[in-house]
């Protein structure tokens, strides 16, 4: 009988349900690291919260450790690399407190327009100062939203029921989208400079991180209001403390920090700012949801081998996993190479597959190509919630089967078509289980995929192999291996470099000043 150990407090009916499923199941909360690595290796699944530390000390402990199951959205307190090298399945419970955040920020909105925590601290001290607080309506108001998906959508509906004007910015909200949700599809500075009331909606990535920060506050109009229940290190919070000190910003409300728990915050006190302790999923509700999702989760798991909702690895079946396994390492290249390059909306996603891979049960190839491609700006982002994510932002997803000949006995192509223009990649197996790329936009182009990779479009002229490696020799950067591709001689051509070490910005720009480079990417893989 498999083993769980619950270390974080969860529903009762999380016990329930492991029981019911035929697993054994301890209950200890409140455990010191020291505590928690001297008995987890007696247990084949953990059952956590935000409080357990998965940590690559805890995870060397855990030799009998199959599964963690995070009763939310959040995995910070997981490490995903340490447990993914350990053949751990990570997965979470990404739409059970969805509604409950959405309520949360809507609740720091009134909070904030109408001064209710001041003013009920001046009540409660017997003070009646009805002079003092001077709020405003929110009927009429501009809401600026950055994030349009599953709880920004649903912030949206419930503004749109206050009679504001809801505006959005989400790099993956179509036109089409927007208009079913009721909203103005913007540009963030347009966003930034209509707003009355700025609320964020968006997982923190290297793309989102300080997204609001001292020119973005700049931007924005004089008495806005900023609202964060997403995550710490999305607002710059010293830019934010000059804002509301200047008068610029006339309050801001807080449901997250960049360091937690934040015990002491120089915006704590602040008589502007609204703050609560991340409370965004604190509801009975939503704890009840995502206790059950995860109780669901691992015991399925544990005892069918059936995988919802990882982290790092794709849902499959066990019949599915020995026909499926190289072709998912090949669809997660070409889905995080599409998604690599692209940098405007994505509208649809064609896959087609052909030959051998035509024979398959594509949906979770489709999943992983889908997770790949989104994964750049979105964060916590797998093959369960890729497809509903692209759902949610209107981009039309199609899957194509061909049994016609082709070059190679099995291929792969990714087709995305953005508001600027469409790209393609595709790829293949050598050997039977060696993923390729074999084609880039049309390009005739045979590599292997590398952790460091660069991406240069070029005219097809004499001197840049030369050129190129100079360029990266003086910077130390030594080249793996090279590969060209090109329709016919002097049309533009295109070049895949691997590479022993990352290539920064100011290494790419120095190479995309070369005469015959049209443009250049860094990738990593």
């Amino acid at each position: 009988m498999p083993k769980v150990l619950i270390s974080d407090k969860l529903s009762p009916a999380a016990v329930e349900i492991f029981k019911a499923r035929g697993v054994e199941v301890d209950v200890k909360t409140g455990l010191t690291p020291d505590e928690l690595k001297s008995i987890i290796g007696q247990y084949d699944g953990l059952a956590i919260r935000s409080a357990t530390k998965v940590t690559k000390d805890v995870l060397a402990a855990a030799t009998n450790l199959k599964v963690v199951g995070r009763a939310g959205i959040g995995v910070d307190n997981v490490d995903i690399p340490a447990a993914t090298q350990r053949g751990v399945v990570i997965m979470n419970t990404p739409f059970g407190n969805s509604i409950t955040t959405a309520e949360h920020a809507i609740a720091m909105m009134f909070a904030l327009a109408r001064e209710i925590p001041e003013a009920n601290a001046s009540t409660h001290a017997g003070k009646w100062e009805k002079n003092r607080f001077m709020g405003v309506e929110l009927f009429g108001k501009t809401l600026g939203i950055i994030g349009a998906g599953n709880i920004g959508s649903i912030v949206a509906d419930r503004a749109l029921g206050l009679k504001m004007k809801v505006v959005a910015y989400d790099p993956y909200l179509s036109a089409e989208r927007a208009v079913d949700l009721g909203v103005e599809k913007v540009t963030l500075d347009e966003l930034f400079g209509r707003a009355d009331i700025l609320t964020l909606h968006t997982p923190l990535t290297d793309a989102t991180r300080g997204i609001v920060g001292r020119e973005a506050i700049a931007k924005m109009k004089q008495g806005a209001r900023i609202i964060n229940c997403a995550r710490g290190g999305l607002v710059d919070e010293e830019a934010l403390r000059e804002a509301l000190d200047s008068g610029h910003l006339a309050g801001a409300a807080l449901d997250v920090f960049s360091e937690e728990p934040a015990k002491a915050h120089p915006l704590f006190g602040h008589p502007k700012v609204v703050c609560t302790p991340h409370l965004g999923a604190s509801t009975s509700e939503a704890q009840e949801n995502v206790a059950l999702q995860v109780a669901e989760q691992i015991s399925d798991y544990l005892m069918s081998g059936a995988v919802v909702n990882a982290l790092n690895m794709p849902s499959i079946s066990a019949e599915d996993a020995p026909r499926l396994r190289p072709y998912l390492k090949l669809a997660e290249q070409l889905g995080s190479f599409a998604g690599q390059i692209t940098e405007t909306g994505i509208q649809s996603v064609t896959v087609e597959y052909e030959g051998e891979a035509a024979e398959l049960n594509v949906k979770p190839l489709t999943a992983v190509i889908l997770t790949g491609l989104l994964s750049p700006l979105l964060d916590s982002v797998n093959m369960v919630s890729a497809p509903v994510i692209a759902r949610e932002r209107d981009i039309d997803v199609s899957e194509t089967k061909h049994d016609r000949a082709t070059n190679y006995n099995t291929l792969v192509r990714v087709v995305v078509k953005t508001e600027a223009r469409t790209r393609s990649v595709e790829g293949s197996l050598f050997g039977g289980d060696k993923p390729r790329l074999v084609g880039i936009e049309d390009v005739p182009l045979e590599a292997e995929v590398s952790e460091h990779m660069l991406f240069v479009r070029n005219e097809d002229k004499p001197g840049l192999i030369g050129n190129l490696g100079t360029i990266l020799g003086n910077a130390g950067i030594n080249i793996a291996s090279f590969h060209l591709g090109r329709k016919s001689a002097g049309e533009n051509a295109i070049a895949l470099v691997a590479v022993d070490q990352p290539v920064d910005d100011k290494l790419s720009r120095e190479v995309a000043t070369l005469p015959s480079v049209v443009s250049v990417k860094a990738l990593r893989f």
